[in-house]
């Protein structure tokens, strides 16, 4: 079942108001931001795709709300080139809960990149993965990762192919990218930041750093 490859849970504010993003089989389904928080006290504002079906009047900026469902992945030309963007599909609302993890994902699924090591000017090892996740009706989601730390170290001697049961965050990040003609445009990135990773090949799993250190609101 799906929900075993790919479950997330989340407790947040809804800071926008729901705009119709497109309709399958006649049924219309909304897009709409929810900030949720971190163990820092910085915020995460991420997307949420919500079914008119699923839609009150306590679907509304200022309210909070717990959103249970997955995390999905869909291709948009945006500028003239295709662009991977992730969003959180609520499969059910549920009342928030203030002793609850605020935002947690679980996923199973391959690797379908090469690992990416890499090293910030301020010295954080950390490993960028892509995983492909199934879904029903033989379709894939593809949910950029990353890892830190010990973490980082372990996964970049990963491979295409291998197959990961991974715990993290859904979590937003702000960057610039340097255009052809020189200009800086501001950009905000979606991924999921690892706590937890196990090599389905191995046995045991690997834990992230404290979530003090995995806590990061920008990597460069």
């Amino acid at each position: 079942m799906d929900t075993e490859n790919n479950a997330l849970v989340l407790c947040g504010v809804i800071e926008t108001e729901p705009v119709l993003d497109h309709e399958v089989f006649g049924e219309n389904f909304y897009r709409l931001d929810v900030s949720v928080p971190r163990l820092s006290g910085a915020q995460d504002l991420l997307p949420v795709t919500i079914s008119e079906r699923l839609m009150n009047s306590q679907v509304a900026p200022g309210t909070r709300v717990g959103i249970v469902g997955q995390l999905r992945s869909y291709n948009k030309v945006m500028g003239g080139a295709g662009r991977l963007l992730l969003t959180a599909f609520a499969q059910r609302l549920v009342a928030p809960d203030e002793t609850e993890n605020p935002n947690i994902i679980r996923l199973t699924g391959a690797i379908c990149k090469p690992p990416a090591f890499r090293t910030t000017p301020f010295g954080r090892e950390i490993t960028d993965l892509m995983l492909a996740v199934n879904r029903a009706f033989g379709k894939s989601d593809y949910i950029p990762c990353i890892a830190w730390g010990r973490t980082a170290r372990y996964a970049a001697g990963l491979s295409v192919g291998d197959k990961l049961e991974v715990q993290g965050r859904f979590q937003s990040r702000e960057y610039q990218k340097q255009m052809p003609d020189g200009s800086v445009m501001n950009r905000v990135a979606y991924e999921v930041s690892l706590s937890r990773l196990t090599c389905l090949k191995d046995a045991p799993a690997v834990a992230a750093q404290p979530a003090a250190s995995a806590d990061q609101p920008t990597v460069q």
